[in-house]
């Protein structure tokens, strides 16, 4: 058996088991091992039952009354009995585990350990572990991995897989260089694959994690070096000029760009016009005008005779751009025609679009991933731009500049990466940041509450839409759920209509909708026609409202700092005074702590290093921000230190004679080159 080998070889793991597997992208042993444990659960102390409550997982100490019982339901066998603990009697009941009958006997002491549920005011446990009260004792220190999983894919299934293969496979051999592993103090690649899955403690746990979010990055940031070498200093066959126009666009605007706007249009257009390619990254807060820029890009490209194009994430946010800039084409009676693609549109509108398109009668193309299809052909597309970048895949974004050959290359965020972080991640992108919101935003007023605050902020929306503005609420769900306590998009709507005034309309938007139903919701709402919109973070981005005055997001402890205040940034971007209301539900003062972050501040780089601090280092079951870069295992804010390292040592690799033909870099170049064509296809970036 090796790495390579198929998971059939594996005992237990059959046709049925190895298409379950293959829905969560493991197809081979060696997938299996990097199939990484999400968290880890530990053995607490022995509870007595009047301490557990329901969704509990505990611990529990006495003995079973008498034989344990089978009975079959259809193909199931399902096998129970009564457990007495401190004079209590709890139900026990496993599921297709017969021989339990033979191995746990009456009047014997055990240690029940699982999750527990409170039926008809009796205490039960489904599927507990069974120890020997000495097993018990010896297991505290272990950690138990807690896997992602899929309907029908149980955590024992993926643990017995894994502890089959580790004890299969011959020692792993070492993947780094022998003076990286030594300079950086990492643990070897043969503990760490065990440690990672079945920890004997937490230490070793994080001497484990340690070595593989450092080979994560590592292999990184070689990969993006290797990718954006074949552009650098890269001369451009573009003739772009500066023109005229683009100044008489921004005198006509019916606003003055800010100091910052001015400064890194400079930077844009001296790139666009300079003698080699661009490739720069445009880094601002929610609401401090990248898109103008973008606009004033495309602008550019087109009044030299190119075409340009902007990719967005959702067709919604696609929507209002094309409006946007249909807008200024019309106000300022510009000579370019806009064509937006989408994969909504029918397939005799698309037809149509690629006509305009590949003939060059379009100019600037607006669209979502639908702008790089094979069979979307480009006259001379000259520029490419990516709107909240890090939700495009790195292929994605290689895919549509393909398009052209050898386009300047912009991308747009509004995620809120420290400069130091972001010079590593994007490689040899220059940077540019919008450091300064519009003079006649006013900053958005927040508050922190509790859920009987509720009746209150209603009052409140109420009073907003009387004036004329109107009102998001979030939700973290789109239905509700029985293991979830947290508030859905559907009921919660039902609800919100039956408390405010039948005058104020009220509706949803989730992202399982189709997207011209999204469409059709989004535009009801920047007509008015929509007071109160309630939404799942389908909103989240770049959605520009201006008369949307307040933000009320419901357990507010369910979303990241980072994603919180994105959201947050959807109001606040007109002139009246704009308000976010965070309610949080349960761990209320530690919920409470990490909110008022948000409360104090309204800089979205302050909050990510807040977040940071607040989490420290070694918190691996903190929050993963939603909308981060999504790396398998490693966090950019989180293991900040580790990336600066893992970027020291991906330099030493570049500038080493050897590299990349040397012996001690043979399996290096195997994993680069294995990494660059599937793990790097699957990173948000």
């Amino acid at each position: 058996m090796n790495t390579l080998s198929p998971l059939t070889e594996l005992k237990g793991i059959g046709e049925k088991t190895e298409k379950l597997f293959a829905k969560v992208g493991v197809t081979n042993v060696g997938e299996l091992l990097s199939y990484y444990p999400r968290t880890y659960e530990t053995y607490g102390e022995i509870q007595k039952p009047d301490a557990v409550t329901d969704g509990m997982t505990a611990a529990l100490y006495g003995q079973f009354q008498g034989p344990l019982a089978v009975k079959r339901v259809k193909n199931m066998q399902i096998v129970s009995g009564v457990f007495e603990s401190d004079a209590q009697k709890i139900r026990i009941t496993w599921y297709n585990m017969p021989y339990l009958r033979s191995t746990v006997r009456a009047g014997v002491p055990y240690v029940l350990w699982g999750k527990a549920a409170k039926k008809n005011r009796q205490l039960v446990l489904e599927q507990p572990a069974v120890f020997s009260f000495e097993e018990y004792h010896r297991m505290r220190q272990h950690l138990k991995p807690v896997y992602p999983l899929t309907e029908g894919l149980s955590a024992k299934t993926i643990e017995k897989a894994v502890r089959q293969a580790l004890e299969s496979l011959p020692f792993f051999k070492e993947t780094l260089p022998p003076a990286i592993r030594s300079k950086y103090h990492l643990a070897e690649y043969h503990f760490t694959i065990e440690q990672i899955h079945f920890p004997e403690n937490r230490e070793q746990m994080l001497l484990a994690r340690r070595r593989l979010v450092f080979d994560e990055f590592y292999l990184f940031i070689l990969a993006l070096r290797q990718l954006k070498q074949v552009n650098e200093r890269n001369p451009q066959r573009f003739q772009i000029q500066k023109i005229p126009l683009t100044d008489q666009i921004i005198a006509n605007l019916s606003f003055s760009l800010t100091g910052a706007q001015k400064k890194v249009w400079q930077e844009i257009e001296r790139d666009m016009t300079g003698d080699y390619l661009m490739s720069r990254l445009i880094q601002g807060d929610v609401g401090s005008g990248k898109t103008i820029l973008a606009f004033l890009a495309l602008f550019l490209a087109a009044g030299n005779g190119w075409q340009g194009c902007l990719m967005v994430p959702t067709e919604v946010l696609a929507v209002q751009h094309m409006e946007a800039i249909q807008k200024q084409i019309c106000e300022q009676k510009l000579p370019f025609y806009a064509e937006l693609l989408t994969g909504s549109m029918t397939a005799k509108q698309k037809r149509e679009a690629c006509g305009r398109i590949v003939s060059g009668e379009s100019q600037i193309i607006i669209g979502t991933h639908a702008v790089f299809q094979e069979k979307i052909q480009y006259k001379n597309l000259a520029l490419v731009i990516t709107d909240e970048q890090h939700r495009f895949g790195v292929r994605q974004r290689e895919s549509l500049s393909e398009k052209g050959d050898m386009p300047h290359v912009m991308v747009m965020s509004a995620t809120p990466i420290p400069r130091t972080l972001a010079v590593i991640l994007y490689g040899d992108l220059d940077i540019s940041v919008v450091n300064e919101l519009p003079a006649n935003r006013l900053p958005v007023k927040n508050c922190v509450v509790d859920t009987s605050y509720r009746p209150k902020a209603y009052r409140f929306i109420e009073k907003q839409v009387k004036m004329g503005h109107q009102a998001y609420i979030i939700c973290p769900m789109v239905e509700e759920s029985e293991q979830i306590e947290a508030e859905d998009v559907i009921s919660y709507t039902e609800k919100l209509r039956s408390t405010l005034p039948q005058d104020i309309t009220v509706s949803y938007l989730h992202g399982k909708m189709k997207p011209a139903k999204k469409n059709e919701i989004m535009e009801a709402f920047v007509k008015n026609e929509i007071q109160v919109l309630v939404s799942t973070t389908v909103i989240e981005v770049g959605v520009n409202v201006p008369n949307a005055s307040v933000m009320m997001i419901e357990n507010a402890e369910r979303f990241g700092l980072a994603q919180l205040h994105q959201l947050r940034g959807r109001v606040g971007r007109g002139d009246a005074q704009s308000y976010c209301i965070l309610c949080y539900g349960k761990d209320g003062e530690k919920t409470k702590k990490r909110l008022e972050i948000l409360n104090k501040s309204n800089d979205g780089f302050y909050i990510a290093n807040e977040d940071l601090r607040l989490r420290g280092p070694g918190d691996l079951f903190g929050i993963r921000q939603s909308g981060e870069l999504a790396f398998r295992i490693g966090d950019v804010f989180q293991d900040a230190a580790i990336l600066q390292e893992a970027n020291d040592a991906a330099n030493d690799t570049l500038q080493d004679p050897s590299y990349p033909e040397g012996k001690d870099y043979a399996i290096l170049r195997q994993n680069l080159e294995k990494y660059m064509y599937k793990d790097l296809c699957n990173l948000n970036l």
